[in-house]
């Protein structure tokens, strides 16, 4: 009886050392589980987070074509306004030119009116005496009248 309890002993503390690896490798097992999920879990908030971050710069990017075209149009009805600007400023330059040029004709022609009519200077391209330019009332209504501008004075109105 002495050996059959010692083998039943012996059996026991195999089944006890056997339940007991058992409990570790389940025990270790858990650990693996829980390790597992939780690098699962880790993993998806990554994945969201960088989901995120890639929809932010999206939307950035979305914002700045948006910026990108407002401004492209700023500068298109900007640019369009200069060429409207400088094509009316060389009108006016023109303008201008021709002005200066009728001023300086209507000046000679001033002088050389007021020089017949006081005799003083000579008449170069009629050769009428000074009295007939009297007798012409277009020419006497226009030699007693002075003509005095400048282009500063006609760039005024």
């Amino acid at each position: 009886m002495a050996s059959s309890s010692g083998i039943s002993s012996g059996t026991s503390g195999v089944q006890n050392s056997c339940s007991e690896e058992d409990l570790q490798q389940q025990l270790m097992d858990m650990r693996k589980r829980k390790r597992m999920i939780s690098n699962r879990e880790s993993a998806r908030r990554s994945r969201l987070r960088k989901q995120k971050q890639l929809d932010d710069l999206m939307s950035q990017v979305a914002q700045l074509r948006k910026e990108n075209s407002q401004i492209l149009s700023s500068i298109n009805v900007t640019t369009h306004h200069y060429l409207n600007v400088e094509a009316e400023n060389s009108i006016f330059r023109a303008q201008v030119a021709e002005l200066n040029h009728r001023l300086q004709s209507l000046n000679e022609i001033n002088s050389f009116l007021t020089g017949a009519v006081t005799g003083v200077e000579e008449p170069y391209f009629i050769n009428e005496p000074a009295d007939e330019l009297m007798n012409n009332s277009w020419n006497y209504l226009n030699v007693h009248q002075r003509i005095m501008a400048s282009a500063d004075s006609l760039l005024q109105y």
